[in-house]
C-alpha cells in the first residue's frame, strides 16, 4: 500500500530536490508566461468597452496579480509536477511557492556570501587605512606638539642666558666707559698741568725781566753823574789806555 501526501517518499523526494530546483529555475518564466496569456482573453473580456480612472485601476491591477498569482501556483505544469510526485493540487502549489523561496534565499544568500566578504573587506580596508591616517596624522601632530613643548621649555634658558650676557656686557661697557673716562681725565690733567707749568714758568720770566728792567729803571735813577766827575772819568780812562799802548811797545 502506498502513502500518500507531501512526506509519503521521504527518500524519493531527496533525490528529485535538485531536479526539482532545476525545474523550478527553468521552468519559471515560461509558468508565468502561460498563465499571463490564459489571463489576458478573460480580462480583457471584463473591461471591454468601459473607462476606468486610475482609483479604480490600482484595486483592479491588485485583483489581477492575485488571479495571476493563482494561476501561475495552480497552473497545469504545476499540476503535473505535483502529480508525479504525489501530492495535490494545493500541496504541489505550496510546495512550488516554498521551492521557489528556497530558491530565491539560496541565490540571495549566494549573492551575499559572494559579494558581503568582498565589500567587508573593502570596508574594512578602509577603515584600516582610515585608522592608519588617523594615527599617522596623530603622530605627527605629536611630534609638532613635542617639538613646539620643547622649544617653549628652551626659551626660558635662551632668555634668561641672552639676560645674563646683556648683564655682563654692560658691565664691561660701563668698566670701558669708566675707564675712558678716566683716560681722559687724566690727558686733560696732565695737559692743564703742563699749561699751568708753561704759564708759570713764563710768568716768572716775564716777572724777572720786569725785576730787572725796574732794577736798572731805579740804579739809574740814583745815579747822578757830575761834570768835574765826568771829565775825571775821561781822563782816568785815556791814562789807562796810555798806559797800555806804552806797555805794548816796550814788548
Amino acid at each position: 500500500m502506498k502513502a500518500s501526501g507531501p512526506f509519503a517518499r521521504p527518500s524519493a523526494m531527496k533525490k528529485l530536490l535538485p531536479a526539482l530546483i532545476l525545474a523550478a529555475l527553468l521552468f519559471t518564466p515560461v509558468f508565468h508566461a502561460v498563465a499571463q496569456q490564459q489571463q489576458q482573453p478573460a480580462v480583457a473580456q471584463a473591461d471591454g468597452g468601459r473607462m476606468s480612472t486610475p482609483e479604480a485601476q490600482s484595486p483592479a491591477k491588485n485583483k489581477q496579480e492575485e488571479d495571476e498569482n493563482e494561476a501561475y501556483r495552480h497552473s497545469a505544469a504545476v499540476r503535473a509536477l505535483g502529480a508525479k510526485l504525489g501530492m495535490n493540487a494545493e500541496q504541489a502549489a505550496t510546495a512550488f511557492t516554498v521551492t521557489n523561496f528556497i530558491v530565491l534565499a539560496i541565490l540571495v544568500g549566494w549573492l551575499l556570501l559572494k559579494t558581503l566578504p568582498k565589500a567587508f573587506r573593502d570596508r574594512s580596508t578602509r577603515i584600516q587605512k582610515h585608522l592608519v591616517d588617523a594615527r599617522t596624522a596623530t603622530e605627527e601632530a605629536s611630534a609638532r606638539l613635542s617639538s613646539v613643548e620643547s622649544r617653549l621649555s628652551k626659551l626660558d634658558e635662551q632668555i634668561a642666558a641672552m639676560r645674563t650676557q646683556s648683564e655682563k656686557d654692560t658691565a664691561l661697557d660701563e668698566q670701558r666707559i669708566k675707564a675712558s673716562v678716566e683716560d681722559e681725565k687724566q690727558k686733560i690733567l696732565t695737559a692743564a698741568e703742563q699749561e699751568i707749568s708753561a704759564a708759570t714758568v713764563q710768568a716768572r720770566r716775564q716777572l724777572q725781566q720786569y725785576a730787572a728792567d725796574l732794577a736798572i729803571e731805579q740804579a739809574a735813577r740814583k745815579l747822578v753823574v757830575s761834570a768835574e766827575t765826568d771829565r775825571l772819568l775821561v781822563q782816568g780812562f785815556a791814562r789807562r789806555l796810555t798806559g797800555e799802548d806804552v806797555k805794548g811797545g816796550e814788548n
